[in-house]
């Protein structure tokens, strides 16, 4: 397993993965030694990550290998439906997956993303819009919805 760390606006990203695919990603404050040298199977991942900050891009291709249970990846895969730029409350993710009383367990696995962005569990909020539960502080998930949908100033004159 190979792993490779990266500057964004955010912090640190921890990028690892191997030729099945990328396996996690995560964000931290605390400095890390930037990667210099990028294992080629790395190499996509690294530069749809900077496209994402530098706003060229709106959806990620990479071949995924998360580690979870079979109910983590069935969330996960739901979370991968949610557009660019929208927001779905965990109300919306648990009726979407056929049972509307698992509103914890979703929460849970939504929590246990290991791949920080590229599955968005930054676009679910609370059903009252609130911007609740996110493991990399609620600042970042603020940003990163800020970031997909800027308030355009409008022109009054």
């Amino acid at each position: 397993m190979d792993q490779i760390t990266l500057q964004t606006p955010l912090g640190f990203v921890l990028i690892e993965g191997d030729l099945d695919g990328i396996s996690k990603i995560t964000i931290t404050s605390e400095v890390e030694k930037i990667s210099t040298a990028i294992p080629v199977h790395l190499e996509e991942a690294a530069q749809q990550i900077e496209e994402f900050f530098q706003g060229k891009r709106k959806q990620f291709d990479l071949k995924l290998n998360p580690k979870g249970t079979d109910f983590q990846k069935k969330v996960w895969n739901q979370l991968l439906q949610i557009p660019f730029g929208k927001t779905v409350s965990y109300q919306e993710i648990t009726n979407q997956l056929g049972d509307p009383k698992a509103i914890r367990a979703v929460a849970n696995a939504n929590g246990k993303n290991p791949l920080w962005i590229v599955i968005p569990c930054h676009r679910v909020i609370g059903s009252d819009g609130s911007l609740i539960g996110y493991a990399g502080g609620l600042w970042r998930k603020k940003w990163l919805l800020a970031h997909e949908n800027p308030v355009k100033q409008q022109c009054l004159f």
